[in-house]
């Protein structure tokens, strides 16, 4: 029987684009993962970073400047 050339071998169908077999998150991550800190540009407070919470949304707790990921 000739074998199904659109197929992978988990009769899925072709891969296309960035589905090739790749995995999608060891390169060009758009997030820093859960752990780290948030730090403040200005004063340099250290604050916990909140999952689901971009640090350049948060407010430093001293001086209000937003601040950035470390």
């Amino acid at each position: 029987m000739p074998r199904n050339i659109d197929t992978n071998q988990s009769g899925q169908g072709r891969r296309t684009g960035d589905d090739q077999g790749r995995n999608l998150f060891s390169k060009n991550r758009r997030g820093a993962g859960p752990t780290g800190e948030c730090v403040c540009p200005s004063c340099g407070t250290n604050v916990p970073h909140k999952r689901g919470t971009p640090c350049y949304t948060v407010t430093c707790p001293k001086c209000g400047v937003k601040m950035i990921r470390t």
